[in-house]
């Protein structure tokens, strides 16, 4: 399978929550013959109406199509629905958007390969109601062939990336982006608690916040360039400068009456590379903490 799928493909899409709406229209809406099915069958109606046609099971869905695009609640869910269908994946390729960890990635890969289809793991970053848009993209791994065969029909539904064959690592990156996610959100919770001790509304303080990280955002291929070259010489945001900083936020946050129990473990971090000598290193070095290298 090597050739690139230039014309309409034929497509199923497995799981019709938000996401999985969202995949089939843009499908739909790009001429491709779309199957689809869900356990509800009523979620499919709007995409009928849009010329879909409705499966009355997973193993009909594949049977109508060479590529299986399945976007449900989780791995385990996504092998309930392929394993009856397992006789007729042979010489499909199975996309598979869902959430999951790289252990269950490549479970269902070897398990998917063993049935003779070819397995392509993703990661979407978008809403749904951006799926097809400019600001989306999506994070391919898995069999790279099979991923090139599709890559027309799978651009469609944003910018795509293969990082590469292991088909696990789409994973790997989606947990880490994910997590980098998150540690904003802490940052933007405690930055609104602690402004709104003094009576400053979210709104107020957001568009200033928003301003900053935009800025700081700017910093991080710079360290990620420290980290993989190992090289923390700095001349600016040193880690003692930072250790500093951060613990007077912690003791403002305290005086304020609120915990500190999202930024101290980063000042852990700092106190832990200042003590160990890196006191004028780039703040980036504090990653080798995490990775247990003083």
């Amino acid at each position: 399978m090597n050739a690139t799928h230039t014309g309409p493909a034929t497509i199923s899409v497995l799981g019709l929550g938000n996401l999985g709406q969202a995949l089939a229209g843009t499908f739909l809406g790009k001429g491709h013959r779309t199957t689809v099915w869900n356990r509800s069958a009523g979620k499919a109606d709007r995409l009928v109406a849009q010329g879909a046609r409705v499966a009355d099971s997973p193993s009909a869905a594949v049977a109508d199509a060479d590529l299986v695009v399945v976007a449900v609640l989780d791995y385990a869910t996504v092998r309930e629905l392929l394993l009856p269908a397992a006789d007729g994946l042979a010489g499909r390729t199975v996309v598979n958007l869902t959430t999951g960890t790289p252990e269950t990635a490549r479970e269902l890969a070897a398990w998917v390969t063993d049935q003779g289809a070819a397995y392509v793991d993703g990661a979407v970053y978008a809403v749904p109601q951006t799926v097809g848009t400019a600001s989306a993209f999506v994070l391919y791994s898995g069999d790279e062939a099979a991923y090139r065969t599709y890559r027309p029909a799978l651009d469609l539904l944003g910018d795509g990336v293969f990082v590469g064959a292991a088909p696990e690592l789409s994973s790997v990156y989606d947990t880490a982006v994910l997590s980098g996610m998150y540690g904003l959100f802490a940052g933007f919770f405690q930055a609104v608690a602690l402004a709104g001790t003094e009576g400053i509304t979210a709104a107020a303080l957001t568009p200033q916040l928003v301003r900053w990280l935009a800025g700081a955002a700017e910093a991080l291929p710079g360290f990620a360039d420290e980290i993989d070259r190992g090289e923390y010489a700095t001349t600016t945001s040193t880690l003692e400068i930072n250790q500093v900083g951060l613990r007077n936020i912690l003791a403002t946050t305290e005086a304020q009456g609120l915990p500190t129990d999202l930024l101290s473990p980063l000042l852990r971090l700092f106190d832990d590379q200042v003590n160990a000598g890196h006191a004028s290193a780039s703040l980036s070095r504090a990653v080798e903490s995490l990775r247990g290298d003083r």
